[in-house]
């Protein structure tokens, strides 16, 4: 795959950037540092950890406690400070342990949209020492009560929507359930009003449980793409190793290229970040919420993503930082109203979560020179953990998840298991302190993604020859056509620098000769024409004659997605294995 170096538009020098980023970390890692690593064994395995960091969930989430009156959440004209948010969970746990008779280890779910409430319940849940249960807020009623039922919780906070989708079911479920902003008045069995719980609590605090790094702390649940999504569970030491680690990245990427961080500092707009990204997936609950609460940056909720609203949002709250999938990135930077709007606070840009299209660290620096845009490679298996690359590292191999940080160790093997070479593509094997304890109540897919503290991730990948990561599919994406493996990321990467253009989602149909037969979805910007000719002739002037794909659909609505905005391909298949 090609890399692009766009030292043209980001105006500074990038070469030596690896080194950079080695001695930055060398120093930060160093015996007696805040963020020193050192060789720990756990359950017979040997991993590199941070033997600093919280040993728990509540200790790492108590360090936001010291911002004090500092503004914290945001959310269309409410505003809480971090005094206020930590009364609320003071108030809110209490009441977990002596109203609803929460004991250690049991499951509590979150089931409502980006809400000021659901951190706060978060926060709550860990306090009085129970195990977090994010669902997807995007479900419907089977949806919410398989992952009520699943993860045995038997208490849940809603908000309206989702309330109404389970209130009928709650004595069947054995749920108790506290509804945030509901629209009436809270009168159903086994329910709760959120605001009132916290104002019958007055300033009673919960007792604080005894909790080792090795209980279990959360169970969050795959976005997967197909069937029902599997608990993983983390215990404490999984996530704070994971935060501890974001903090270091983030330090290492600053050291490694000071330039840009000076100029936003002259620009003088303290951080403060847009929560694009839902709190039930680890992108919105790790690297927005827990990392904002002990950095103390204040957080702006979007209830749902608007390229207008986040431009709006921008502009009037001087927002420094977005994390964001990238579709939704290209979104607003492609904007007709962009240039209606004054974004020259902006700093930070996270894209990750999905492959990235090739034009969009292009437009990042054309629009917002001076920013410091980053890119990486986790799953909700590793808590988010794995490579990163941010401001010169981005801007040197855009297409690249980056570095491997400080504690995680990599494996590309081939079909045999056997390691391959730099260069060459296999599926990429993780193995870190933040890789979860497995998946809930399913011993066989434990058993088949967790082998000896390797985190078999189901993505095929390579590493260059400077240890750069780049993602070229995943195992189940990958089509075989007479015998040819083609990647479907590097196909739809090769559409989507057609102008035309706007989304594609590549995958393989049944063919009785083939095997496979390379298809294509397209979904065209507006005004826009092009033909199958058109896309084929396309790819085939950048790829060989056999990645060229077959069959080119044209789609007149957005493509399938799920909550984290992964495009869903099974959708596709079965729509265009029938026509």
């Amino acid at each position: 795959m090609r890399t692009t170096n766009f030292q043209h538009l980001y105006g500074r020098e990038m070469t030596n950037i690896k080194a950079k980023i080695e001695e930055s970390t060398a120093q930060l890692t160093a015996a007696g540092s805040p963020w020193e690593t050192a060789k720990t064994t756990i359950n017979g395995i040997e991993y590199t950890h941070y033997p600093n960091a919280p040993k728990t969930l509540k200790e790492l989430i108590d360090a936001g406690r010291v911002h004090g009156d500092k503004e914290f959440l945001i959310y269309e004209g409410e505003r809480l400070s971090f005094d206020d948010f930590f009364q609320k969970v003071d108030a809110m746990a209490f009441q977990l342990v002596n109203q609803l008779g929460l004991e250690p280890g049991d499951r509590a779910a979150i089931a409502m949209r980006n809400y000021p409430e659901w951190m706060i319940a978060f926060a709550a849940i860990v306090s009085a020492g129970g195990v977090v249960v994010p669902l997807n807020s995007w479900g419907h009623r089977a949806e919410l009560e398989y992952g009520l039922t699943d993860s045995g919780a038997n208490i849940a906070f809603f908000d309206q929507q989702r309330y109404s989708y389970v209130a009928d079911d709650l004595t069947t479920l054995d749920v108790k359930a506290i509804v945030a902003r509901p629209d009436a008045e809270i009168t159903g069995p086994n329910s709760y009003d959120f605001n009132a719980l916290i104002n019958a609590a007055g300033d009673n605090k919960a007792d604080t449980p005894a909790t080792s790094s090795d209980d279990v702390a959360m169970i969050m649940y795959t976005s997967g793409t197909t069937g029902n999504p599997k608990g993983a569970v983390s215990n404490h030491r999984n996530i704070c190793q994971a935060i501890f680690n974001f903090e270091l990245a983030a330090i290492c990427a600053a050291m490694s290229d000071p330039e840009p961080i000076g100029k936003m500092l002259e620009r003088g707009y303290p951080p403060k970040v847009l929560l694009s990204v839902p709190l039930f997936h680890v992108s919105g609950c790790h690297s927005v919420f827990l990392l904002s609460l002990r950095a103390g940056r204040p957080i702006v909720i979007m209830y749902k993503w608007d390229k207008a609203q986040a431009l709006e949002t921008i502009e009037k709250e001087r927002i420094t930082m977005i994390s964001a999938v990238p579709t939704m990135l290209v979104d607003m930077l492609e904007a007709p109203e962009w240039d209606n709007y004054d974004t020259s606070s902006m700093f930070g840009f996270g894209a990750g979560g999905s492959a990235q299209p090739p034009h969009l660290s292009e437009m990042i620096y054309k629009k917002l020179p001076n920013s410091f845009p980053g890119t990486g490679y986790g799953m909700t298996e590793t808590n988010a953990t794995g490579f990163a690359a941010t401001g010169a590292a981005y801007a040197y191999k855009p297409r690249s998840a980056g570095l491997k940080t400080p504690i995680v160790d990599v494996r590309i093997i081939d079909t045999e298991g056997n390691d391959v070479a730099k260069g060459q593509h296999g599926e990429i094997l993780l193995k870190t302190p933040t890789a979860v304890q497995g998946y809930w109540n399913k011993p066989d897919a434990t058993a088949e993604t967790f082998h000896n503290g390797w985190v078999v991730t189901g993505d095929i990948g390579y590493l260059d020859n400077e240890g750069f990561l780049f993602i070229t599919d995943r195992i189940k994406d990958m089509v075989i056509r007479g015998g040819e493996n083609i990647y479907s990321v590097e196909v739809e990467a090769a559409i989507q620098t057609h102008p035309a253009v706007l989304e594609v989602a590549v995958f393989g149909l049944p063919d009785e000769k083939m095997g496979e037969e390379l298809a294509a979805a397209i979904v065209l910007r507006d005004k826009a024409n092009a033909t199958a000719e058109d896309i084929q002739a396309h790819v085939g002037a950048q790829l060989a004659k056999f990645k060229v794909p077959t069959f080119i659909f044209f789609e007149q609505e957005a493509l399938p997605r799920n909550a984290t905005q992964k495009v869903l391909k099974k959708p596709l298949k079965e729509k265009y294995s029938k026509a």
